[in-house]
């Protein structure tokens, strides 16, 4: 019986490596808009069912008026945005951290765009790559920031050519 072949399928990468990154760049996303059924799907995976975000009645007895997006979702659909745009696609190695301010609510309805620039870059060879630090922005239709702070990925470094 002869032996069978078997074919991976190998995902190309589409990302950039770390060293195609400059520091002072800018990536701008398309908008996405927050809908009812956002903030009802991410309460039923999370489990949270806050009354701010999804009792009507409730949320209009507050300083908002209505009921708001996760903060986390906001977040969440920011880093769905940063994947779209394809730049972190394939060479990421890790989310290390980040440091984030909720500024202003997300509403129903707002549609949301994200904003990334390189603040700062740190090669690290034994890692194969080297930390990224973005400082990153979520902004509404309107123009005024919801989100903020700075995110740090590990990044992988461009493979040699030497095999």
């Amino acid at each position: 019986m002869a032996e069978e072949e078997t074919h991976a399928l190998v995902p190309s990468v589409r990302g950039r490596y770390f060293e195609e990154f400059d520091v002072g760049e800018e990536v701008v996303s398309f908008g996405r808009t927050v809908t009812e059924a956002d903030i009802v799907a991410f309460a039923a995976l999370t489990g949270d069912w806050n009354p701010l975000h999804t009792d009507a009645r409730y949320a209009a007895g507050t300083m908002f008026g209505q009921r708001i997006a996760h903060g986390l979702l906001g977040l969440s659909i920011a880093s769905g945005l940063a994947v779209r745009l394809g730049f972190m696609e394939g060479t990421v190695e890790a989310f290390l951290g980040l440091d984030w301010d909720f500024r202003a609510p997300i509403y129903i309805g707002d549609t949301i765009y994200m904003k990334a620039q390189v603040k700062e870059k740190k090669p690290i060879r034994r890692l194969g790559g080297g930390i990224i630090t973005f400082y990153v922005e979520v902004v509404k239709q309107d123009g005024k920031v919801a989100q903020r702070g700075e995110w740090k990925v590990l990044i992988r470094s461009k493979p040699s050519e030497e095999g």
